[in-house]
């Protein structure tokens, strides 16, 4: 894969006669405020939030889902590419424009004003461009919570396109696990609202149309407010940090665990001796809990949550968990921090943050049975050590849910510099180990995108590929959607995609 995730050769695009006149337009339909133009104010717009930058036609920001479906006819009379772009979170290139030009970005930043929770329900009706962080702010007030824990502040309708996953994806599920509703632009008929917003748990009259657009990267449509299930805020946690005997007492804590917590355990997450190290040696502020003993090899972050007081109850997680520890020590697990749950978060959350100060990342965003996580590991890193000594293996993950990021360092101090060629090739072996041997996935929670399209023609199925390409053609004829093409012959060409 080419180190530039941005590309095109596609034709220039019939807009009006100048620019000025295509300016005056997107501010006719939109209004003066909601088009940026200007090269320096559309610098963070173009610019990926860890791949480099394009350039756009102009940044529109629309306020209401009809100015959306305005622009979309507008878009299509002209044949104008778009790219939506929420938070601008996303690892996949999906949400910055490519270096042609070509696109107009369509950021829903001020699509943000609708949050309608209806508590007896359990459920909430919000705008595509609402953040996570102002999600959850509001349904606290309400003792709720949309429980999908990322380390960055994406908006819900980003959300939904990459189908976000997180840390506690193992008790309270994904995105598309949480989705009750949505509505969304469509482009054939240009501009057609999509109305799917019903609050229902139970709905089965039909195909789950909601479902087509999620995790497709704004492929097939503009989401533009969505419908959430979300949850009552944990009364009590309990929190630790385990060193296990070896690798493979990591899955044997993980079913000790499910069979004695049973619904209790809300996340399981490995980190490895490296990445901790990392994390102490660039955040300060942040101390090795396991003073004065030496970071160990590997560590599991353990949490329990219930909705349950404590007081009312009789529960007390603290006490359950210590006495789960305590049954293993010196046979499963042979040291532990238990409690400061935020202190051992901020070991968690903080280590992408760390790997940049490292070098450049060369990072995996993967998944594969749970039962093959411990072998998977154990060849990757004899092949990393094999053929690529520079590089520094910091890796993490979800191991409750098959998920590893086996990020990789190129240190910035490596005697051989940075090559791109060297890191696809890895990459390439990377991917087919996991794809191939482990019945894995090469994107587990990251999406498709422009960084992963090659491999998800690699990967994917000729049958599947021809599917997705087909609802495509049938959702966007003239592929103007985002960047990410699902089908094997592209629109316009009877050429197939290379793989």
């Amino acid at each position: 894969m080419p180190d530039d995730m941005h590309s095109s050769a596609d034709p220039v695009v019939s807009i009006p006669e100048s620019s000025t006149e295509f300016i005056a337009e997107l501010r006719n339909i939109l209004g003066d405020s909601a088009v940026i133009s200007d090269v320096a104010d559309c610098a963070r717009y173009v610019t990926g939030a860890r791949y480099g930058a394009g350039r756009a036609l102009a940044v529109v920001r629309p306020a209401t889902t009809a100015q959306i479906a305005q622009l979309t006819q507008y878009c299509a009379r002209y044949q104008i590419k778009l790219v939506v772009q929420g938070a601008n979170t996303g690892l996949v290139a999906a949400s910055t424009p490519d270096a042609s030009g070509h696109f107009l970005v369509l950021s829903t930043e001020r699509l943000n004003r609708h949050i309608q929770i209806d508590v007896i329900n359990r459920s909430v009706e919000v705008d595509a461009g609402v953040t996570l962080h102002d999600l959850n702010q509001a349904l606290e007030v309400h003792g709720l919570c949309f429980p999908i824990d990322l380390g960055a502040n994406p908006s819900i309708g980003g959300m939904i396109a990459a189908n976000t996953g997180g840390a506690r994806l193992i008790k309270y599920g994904d995105v598309r696990a949480n989705l009750l509703g949505l509505e969304a632009v469509l482009l054939h008929p240009a501009g057609t609202i999509l109305d799917l917003r019903a609050a229902l748990r139970k709905n089965n009259t039909g195909p789950d149309l909601k479902q087509l657009l999620v995790g497709t990267s704004g492929a097939y449509g503009i989401i533009t407010r969505a419908v959430l299930q979300v949850h009552r805020l944990p009364q009590q946690t309990a929190t630790a940090l385990v060193v296990p005997r070896d690798q493979a007492a990591v899955l044997e804590l993980l079913q000790i665990l499910e069979q004695d917590c049973g619904e209790f355990l809300s996340a399981f997450e490995g980190i490895s001796g490296q990445a901790m190290a990392s994390v102490l040696r660039h955040i300060p502020a942040i101390t090795n809990p396991f003073a004065p003993e030496a970071v160990p090899d590997y560590c599991i972050l353990i949490e329990l949550d219930s909705t349950m007081s404590p007081h009312k109850s009789g529960l007390h997680l603290d006490v359950l968990l210590n006495q789960i520890l305590e049954a293993h020590f010196g046979d499963v697990i042979t040291n532990a921090v238990v409690g400061r749950g935020k202190d051992l978060w901020r070991i968690r959350h903080a280590i992408s943050e760390s790997l940049r100060s490292e070098g450049k990342i060369i990072a995996f965003d993967i998944s594969m049975p749970r039962s093959s996580l411990v072998a998977f590991r154990q060849r990757a890193i004899e092949l990393v050590e094999t053929h690529y000594p520079q590089l520094q293996i910091m890796d993490f993950g979800h191991w409750a849910d098959g998920g590893s990021h086996f990020n990789l360092v190129w240190p910035h101090a490596a005697s051989l510099a940075y090559d791109a060629a060297i890191v696809n090739t890895l990459r390439a072996a990377i991917y087919d180990m996991v794809v191939h041997e482990y019945q894995g996935s090469f994107s587990a929670e990251h999406g498709v995108g422009p960084y992963n399209q090659t491999y998800y023609h690699r990967y994917t199925s000729d049958a599947a590929q021809q599917l997705a390409g087909d609802i495509q053609n049938m959702l966007d004829p003239s592929h103007l959607f985002g960047l990410t093409w699902f089908g094997k012959t592209k629109v316009g060409s009877n050429a197939e995609t290379k793989t």
